[in-house]
């Protein structure tokens, strides 16, 4: 397959969108399923684990190959709830493209926000897929509203849905100015049709204002229009096509995954208007040795660079998924990894499909694949010819805001449970795990309270391993109110030798930085003789800022400085670090450090019956309300919180609401703990 006919895409959206219901119907279509699965009956292709099957989420990114007019398509489901946003973060860092699925009733949804956001980071282009339109209370112009507003992009429709509700039964195709229905027993047959005289008018001005929002991306079609000559549909795609890669229009479809409708139309838009690889800026990475940028243009480039993008355990092994971006990978080769500054090689190459695994004997640019026999290979780590390494852009992930403690039911358990923790740890970059120095407990570091309940749900069955886990408590964090700096010398001894470290480090406060960043600036030629005790000095720095004075907590917003230091005959590796930790150790005794708690942005949708009820809850945990507005006999309250005060509110809405209202929570920030509650630290 050729490199313009492959689409590598990501499924994204808030929860309960309609995610996986849509990649089911893009496998069925493909052919490349024959059976459509469900996601409440727990068959859907994609949600294969079995915790999925039965709380109907996805918990895990899955990746599927398929193919459509003669494209290779990779697709990759990911998951809408916000503690499993590791999971499309890294997702979207490899992929050249994205649906991003919205709800026909209620449009932009926070984690809609959240998964739009990550989108930009990467620079991917997108088209919305406004799903649900069978729904009461669908509308689409309202769905294009609330994605121009909150999204502060421009969506353009390139099919109208035709009806709505228990009357919506296809959609216009304004590119091609006819009307699709969608029949046969899973609407797998496409049946094309005049537009009524009806609709004309209507059809006409939709027709009018898709052009005249990509007429300015392409010549030819503006001097058409400028004479009145009618476009034919290649001219309007290629004008789409060109405002979509550039961002400035969002294509818009309607349909009903669920319901078999317009789903066709969305997969001839990933590839008449997606990226192909080819359409993707040239690979931008930075020379692990010297530092400087470096760059891979798959159309000149035949070395090897690509990024392993996710690492997957389980009792039998371990699998890792690869995007390669040039050059090739073979089975039974070698890899070097610049970042361990070794080779890794493969034992097998697999093509996926959700969780079954074709096997390939070699990959080439563009493709995703899962690697077996990468055993230290670990998210965001670049794959490279060792001859021109390269190091890629590392994903970012959010810092865990909930930890619970985990205990083994017996001690001769203890072993095995730490072992699994760390595999499962590797896997996941949001979780992380440490030992409380003062109580001794293993404490799990998690993104929320279903976070916690899936890992323990793996450890306990997938591998076997019985335990109890503590009540979720809040994941506090320290920083600083002002800059300081200091300087020490470390000289540590080795039997007879004595090993000297010199470092001038400066702390200084960094509202971008939520987790501990590392600077150096050093003069030059400072700089090129301490530029072998560097990774030694950063992670001196870095592990000092793993525990503030206050508490012991992490530190957050926080930017660790190397400003000087001094090398000496004896001078190594060791004492850098020690009078590193020294240095910032010293420095932040000088400044004034604050106790911080995660503040979270909360969306609840609830009946008008019983708002006044939700607002006054959520004014008794001290929430700070921001906007609310009206969909469909419900209304939408968002705001921001903090998460201290939200634990258990699920039964408490069931509650005040008789079941009918839903949340979500997402982290927003860190703040100030207020005065009154500092008494539980002793202060």
């Amino acid at each position: 397959m050729t490199l313009d006919r492959i689409r590598n895409f990501g499924i994204i959206a808030h929860i309960d969108a309609g995610k996986t219901t849509t990649t089911e119907r893009i496998l069925y279509y493909s052919r490349r399923i024959h059976k459509v699965g469900n996601v409440d009956e727990g068959t859907t292709t994609t949600d294969w684990y079995v915790l999925e099957q039965q709380r109907g989420i996805s918990i895990f990114s899955a990746a599927v190959t398929c193919e459509w007019r003669d494209h290779m398509i990779n697709v990759i489901d990911t998951p809408g709830h916000v503690d499993f946003t590791a999971e499309v973060e890294r997702s979207l860092r490899v992929l050249d493209g994205a649906v991003v699925v919205f709800d026909g009733v209620k449009g932009v949804e926070a984690q809609s926000e959240t998964v739009w956001r990550q989108a930009n980071r990467y620079g991917i282009p997108r088209i919305a897929f406004i799903n649900k339109m069978d729904r009461p209370g669908a509308d689409f112009d309202h769905c294009l509203e609330t994605i121009r507003e909150r999204l502060a992009v421009n969506p353009v429709a390139v099919t109208l849905p035709l009806g709505s509700a228990a009357n919506f039964r296809g959609v216009i195709d304004l590119i091609r100015d006819r009307i699709l229905s969608f029949e046969g027993e899973r609407g797998e047959e496409v049946v094309a049709a005049d537009v009524p005289e009806e609709m004309r008018e209507e059809t006409e001005r939709r027709r009018h204002h898709l052009l005249e929002a990509v007429a300015d991306y392409d010549d030819e079609l503006l001097s058409n229009l400028l004479d009145g000559t009618p476009p034919g549909a290649p001219e309007v795609l290629r004008a789409l096509r060109k405002a979509t890669l550039a961002g400035k229009v969002v294509p818009a479809y309607a349909g009903s995954s669920l319901h078999h409708q317009g789903v066709q139309p969305v997969l001839d838009g990933v590839i008449d208007l997606l990226p192909s690889p080819l359409d993707r800026p040239v690979i931008q990475g930075t020379d692990p040795s010297t530092g400087k940028p470096e760059q891979r243009d798959l159309r000149k480039d035949s070395t090897l660079s690509a990024i392993a993008f996710k690492t997957e355990t389980d009792p039998h092994g371990e699998l890792t998924y690869v995007r390669l971006y040039t050059g090739r990978i073979r089975a039974g080769e070698g890899l070097y990894n610049p970042r361990l500054e070794r080779h890794e090689r493969t034992t097998r190459l697999f093509r996926m499909f959700a969780h079954s695994r074709e096997a390939i004997d070699v990959a080439g640019p563009g493709e995703i694949v899962g690697v077996i026999g990468l055993k230290q290979t670990v998210t965001g780590d670049t794959l490279s010819d060792k001859k021109r390494p390269i190091l890629l852009e590392l994903p970012s992930f959010p810092e865990p805001v909930v930890d619970v403690a985990i205990e083994p039911k017996s001690s001769a358990d203890k072993d095995k449970l730490d072992e699994v923790l760390k595999r499962l740890a590797k896997d996941d970059p949001t979780f992380k795990v440490s030992v409380d120095t003062e109580t001794g407990q293993t404490v799990l570091h998690c993104m929320g309270e279903l976070h916690a309940e899936v890992l323990h749900y793996r450890i306990t069955t997938d591998f076997r391993v019985p335990s109890s886990l503590g009540k979720p408590r809040v994941a506090y964090r320290e920083t600083i109110t002002a800059a300081a700096a200091a300087k020490e010398r470390a000289v540590i001894r080795v039997g007879e030798k004595s090993l000297f470290g010199h470092v001038v480090a400066e702390i200084v406060p960094d509202p971008s930085a939520v987790t501990p960043v590392f600077e150096s600036r050093l003069a030059p030629e400072l700089d090129k003789a301490l530029r072998r005790f560097l990774p030694a000095i950063r992670e001196g720095l870095l592990s000092a800022a793993g525990s503030g004075p206050i508490a012991g907590y992490p530190m957050t917003y926080v930017r660790c400085v190397l400003v000087g230091g001094s090398v000496t005959p004896e001078s190594a590796e060791a004492a850098y670090s020690a009078a590193a930790v020294q240095a910032f150790r010293a420095a932040l005794a000088k400044v004034q450090a604050v106790l911080l708690e995660p503040h979270m942005s909360l969306e609840v949708t609830v009946p008008d019956d019983y708002v006044g009820d939700i607002i006054n809850d959520l004014n008794m945990r001290g929430a700070e309300i921001v906007g609310m507005e009206s969909v469909q006999a419900a209304k939408v309250v968002r705001g921001h919180v903090a998460l201290s005060q939200m634990f258990g509110y699920a039964s408490r809405m069931r509650s005040l609401t008789q079941g009918r209202g839903s949340y979500t929570l997402e982290p927003f920030e860190y703040r100030p703990v207020p005065p009154e509650a500092l008494k539980r630290f002793g202060m």
